[in-house]
């Protein structure tokens, strides 16, 4: 499975960006983490298949959104009021177990090129 990130850039804080994640084939929970310079890889969020059911990490929870499309086959992570500290480079995974969602990169079988977010002060 092949996945590709997208939707990364610069923007100030407060402001907006959308990321997307195509896969080149259907997996059960696919999700964001991210990494920061000098820091280890953090989940961000994660989005089962059936049912729908999303996890956000503390630190985005009421500002980040998570979403699959009708295929289910490209996950999007909508990131509003966006602060510095989000700043990082953001890497889809997927899992294709049916499982708990795990918010260990590890349990993850597939990963995406990573994009990366700036957001300024």
């Amino acid at each position: 499975v092949q996945l590709q990130a997208s939707g990364g850039g610069f923007v100030q804080a407060g402001g907006s960006l959308r990321l997307s994640c195509a896969a080149s084939k259907r997996t059960y929970s696919m999700g964001w983490f991210r990494q920061a310079p000098g820091k280890e890889r953090e989940f961000v969020s994660a989005i089962t298949l059936s049912p729908k059911l999303t996890y956000y990490a503390d630190s985005v929870k009421g500002r980040f959104t998570i979403s699959r499309d009708s295929a289910d086959n490209t996950v999007y992570l909508q990131m509003n009021s966006l602060k510095p500290e989000d700043t990082a480079v953001y890497y889809c995974a997927a899992d294709r177990r049916p499982r708990r969602v795990s918010t260990k990169s590890d349990d993850y079988d597939y990963w995406g090129q990573g994009t990366l977010v700036t957001v300024s002060s």
